[in-house]
């Protein structure tokens, strides 16, 4: 079958037309009355010829009048021409989007920087913040004579324009003037009329802007590889230092880039390298030949300055990706800040995680996850672990997300995967308290204490007003101990102290489940984490996130104010602040009945561990199991700080349901808690 015909490429004389047509047009239009009003005049001038009264061959010479008059009317609309070009287009107002576009930088709670983030990386630097070496490097290779020339090159324009209409395509030849008006005004569409309004805003601009700026603004705007725009950023994307640090040489490489970064970036491949060395080494030479660099000082540089393998700016994997993740959200969201404006840059997110804080947490999560490897390689290929730390105050203090941000498309401190189990107690323990019992379907709540007694024996069924519960398939409900075993009369405080399951299951449903969910919904969990209104909701089948686990049992800890857990404290746009509303505290639950649920967590943590804190150390906590051993939980409070670990596996590339633990977290759960008491550490 025969190949489409190619389409018939346009004609020199129609590109020219296309080009210039729009400006002559506009220009005939203005000066049509003037020419009405001269053409009879005109004709009274027309010259004679061939010229009477000459004999032979005499008579085909044009006069010296004709001549002159030859001249001066091909000078007319030259210059009419070139007139009318340089008044058609006007520097414009707005720079395009690219040359606007920055990074965003965010920021720790101690202020010094955490990552880099955006689109481009750019930071602007002024001229003086740039060593002289560095920007004779970029003018040697570029445009020597810069400081001289009216901005564009006529013979570099004269080149260009006569290959695009005659061949098709353009050929460089641009002054950094006219390179820096199509970075920031114009596009890089390779066409003659592009070219034109280029040359035509570089000689404005050249009388407008001091030399001095507009090479400032073509440093802080030229693309040099690695995601980068600007001299600053490209000096540490190559060699990890500010452009203010860069040797000649260094400077030399990347001018070279300037040329073509996917060319001349040495380290993508050898023949990038021959490329790079090569015109590092010319560049170099040429600044002896304009006399901006000594031979002595040139003999200095005989060996290529070999750039970072991979640009350190781009920090992927790492924990900070995950805060940024998060902070990201929280700040577009509160700031009201578009996704347009954010991919363009400028922001400065300063958060509420704790670097010193943030580095104890994965410490402690990546030793967990190292002696699981070792000693179970198959079980721990599945595992994953999730945590985060929350102050009182709803400030988000660390995560811990996952191993690797690029692998892995969700950030485990975040994810509603697993059920809380008997993490979820405490907040059955405050809907009782906060609005006490029904033992019949009508008649006033019967108030609870943390004395009162529930049955805490095994197996215990499950009782309404009426009766039994029975669930769907016919079979009466349940309560069940871990390990099977059975307390008897208990009272609620040393239930939760004991993690008794059975009281609680029955509270659930005494205190009424529209309650529980209440209750846990004020404290801080998300209403689309928590389960179902069934029995089950008691014993945790929710299935809240840890930064939503450590938000609630800081509710606790804050004597029953909640504060909604947020990353960002404050936001600014190239220094200008941006309104931002910061949650406050709200009464979630009475303040006796935060202080009772903390008194028996108190208990709970002095009971599983003594001696891990002082008698003094106002240390709460409690562990978390499942029914079905899917997910292990510690979550407690120290120093108005509340952190949540949860350990679980799951096959992502089968589905999303959980799999037994199978030990992975430990003899009774004491992975989850060594991460926790690591991350809290010291406890006393």
């Amino acid at each position: 079958m025969r190949g489409r015909r190619k389409a018939a490429q346009p004609s020199p004389r129609e590109r020219l037309t296309a080009a210039l047509g729009p400006h002559l047009a506009r220009a005939s239009a203005a000066l049509a009355p003037a020419v009405a009003f001269l053409t009879p005049y005109l004709r009274r001038l027309r010259p004679q010829y061939p010229r009477p009264g000459r004999d032979d061959w005499r008579r085909w010479i044009p006069s010296w009048r004709q001549w002159l008059g030859g001249v001066l009317g091909s000078l007319g609309p030259s210059t009419f021409f070139l007139v009318v070009a340089y008044a058609a287009p006007d520097i414009p107002d707005n720079l395009n989007s690219y040359a606007a576009q920055q990074d965003n930088v965010f920021f720790w709670a101690d202020g010094t920087p955490m990552a880099r983030t955006g689109w481009v990386q750019r930071q602007a630097m002024p001229l003086e913040d740039i060593p002289e070496g560095v920007r004779w490097a970029v003018l040697a290779a570029e445009n020597e004579s810069f400081y001289s020339d009216p901005g564009i090159s006529f013979k570099g324009l004269t080149r260009a324009l006569f290959r695009t209409v005659g061949q098709g395509d353009t050929q460089g030849g641009s002054t950094i003037t006219q390179q820096y008006v199509k970075n920031v005004y114009l596009n890089q569409d390779q066409t003659v009329s592009r070219k034109f309004t280029e040359a035509m805003i570089s000689l404005k601009l050249d009388n407008k802007m001091s030399k001095d700026k507009i090479l400032e603004g073509y440093l802080n705007t030229s693309w040099f590889g690695r995601g980068t725009y600007g001299i600053q950023r490209a000096s540490q994307a190559y060699y990890g230092k500010d452009v203010s640090k860069l040797n000649v040489s260094e400077a030399a490489m990347l001018a070279s880039l300037l040329k073509g970064a996917g060319l001349f970036d040495p380290t993508l491949g050898k023949a990038n390298h021959d490329r790079a060395v090569e015109r590092w080494s010319w560049i170099l030479d040429r600044m002896v030949k304009i006399g901006k660099l000594s031979p002595a000082e040139r003999a200095k540089y005989r060996t290529f300055p070999e750039p970072l393998k991979q640009n350190p700016l781009y920090d992927t994997g790492q924990q900070s990706d995950y805060l940024v993740e998060l902070a990201t959200q929280y700040a577009k969201k509160t700031g009201h800040i578009s996704d347009k404006d954010f991919d363009l840059g400028g922001y400065q997110i300063y958060t509420t995680f704790d670097r010193n804080r943030e580095a104890q947490l994965t410490d402690a999560v990546t030793q967990a996850r190292k002696k699981a490897q070792r000693d179970d390689p198959k079980t721990a290929a599945d595992a994953h672990y999730g945590a985060a730390s929350v102050a009182t105050d709803g400030r988000i203090l660390a995560v811990y997300g996952g191993p690797d941000h690029r692998k892995q498309g969700y950030n485990e401190s975040n994810a509603t995967t697993v059920p809380a189990g008997s993490a979820f107690l405490p907040f059955v323990y405050a809907a009782g308290l906060e609005h006490g019992v029904h033992k019949t379907r009508e008649g006033p709540a019967t108030p609870v204490t943390g004395e009162s007694l529930y049955d805490g024996d095994d197996g215990v069924p499950v009782t309404t007003p009426e009766g039994p519960y029975w669930d769907r398939s016919g079979r009466k409900v349940a309560a069940h101990n871990d390990g099977g075993t059975s307390y008897g009369q208990i009272s609620l405080h040393q239930a939760l102290a004991k993690s008794v399951n059975t009281p609680f299951m029955q509270l659930g449903m005494d205190t009424g489940l529209a309650n529980v969910r209440a209750t846990a919904q004020a404290a801080g969990l998300l209403s689309s984490s928590l389960g179902a209104q069934v029995p089950a909701l008691s014993l945790g089948s929710s299935t809240p996130s840890a930064i939503r686990m450590a938000s609630g049992y800081a509710t606790f800890a804050a004597d029953g104010k909640h504060t909604e857990p947020y990353s960002v404290r404050k936001i600014t746009h190239n220094g200008t602040k941006v309104p931002l509303e910061l949650p406050t505290a709200r009464r979630a639950i009475g303040a006796g009945t935060a202080q009772e649920v903390s008194s028996a967590l108190r208990d709970a943590f002095r009971t599983a561990h003594p001696g891990a804190a002082s008698a003094t150390a106002q240390v709460a906590g409690k562990a978390g199991t499942t029914a079905d051993d899917t997910a292990a939980w510690y979550v407690g409070t120290a120093k108005a700080v509340s952190t949540a670990v949860v350990v679980y596996r799951i096959d992502l590339a089968k589905s999303l349901e959980p799999l037994p633990l199978k030990g992975v977290a430990g003899k009774s759960g004491d992975v989850p808690y060594g991460i926790w008491s690591g991350a809290m550490s010291p406890l006393g």
